[in-house]
């Protein structure tokens, strides 16, 4: 079995990645059936500015990966492959997600703020291009719902089997062998 580790900026990338993301489903999930008013609008501002520091955040995360290559895979055959092909599709989701909600908003009548520093949109207030990126948000976003849930199974499967392999990716060298 591979132990090589992954390196700390990795590593905090990841987890850091996995809180935001997490934050951003929930909210995407709750946010919508708020009524109109004060709350409403901060939990979409909020989601938004956790949107655009996920692009920025995954942009880093890739530029690290391109210098500093993961540690070589700890399984092979069928389960390898799911597990690249996963972490590969996570990428896409990681990217495509925020980009299309950004584009989505872009096509509003409505500012996007970045934490309250209003940013520039790509487009113009056009209904129908903002549904068709909405539904592209909201299509990536349930499939990177998906991926995750096989992530933190196959995450789980080695928490369970003690090989060492979550240690990879925990601070400290948590869950060991």
């Amino acid at each position: 079995m591979n132990t090589q580790r992954y390196t700390l900026p990795a590593i905090l990338l990841h987890w850091g990645q996995a809180v935001i993301v997490l934050w951003l489903l929930w909210l995407g999930w709750t946010m919508t059936d708020l009524p109109k008013g004060a709350e409403r609008s901060a939990a979409y501002g909020l989601h938004k500015s956790l949107g655009l520091l996920m692009l920025v955040l995954v942009a880093v995360r890739l530029l690290w990966r391109a210098r500093n290559p993961a540690p070589a895979p700890v399984v092979s055959g069928w389960e390898g492959k799911v597990a690249t092909g996963t972490h590969h599709l996570l990428y896409v989701f990681l990217v495509m997600a925020p980009l299309a909600g950004y584009l989505a908003s872009s096509f509003t009548p409505y500012v996007i703020k970045f934490f309250g520093v209003e940013i520039p949109k790509a487009g113009w207030p056009d209904e129908g291009l903002n549904a068709a990126f909405k539904l592209l948000h909201v299509t990536f976003v349930w499939g990177g719902a998906g991926l995750i849930v096989l992530h933190v199974a196959g995450a789980l499967k080695h928490v369970f089997k003690r090989d060492g392999a979550i240690a990879r990716m925990l601070p400290g060298g948590l869950f060991q062998k």
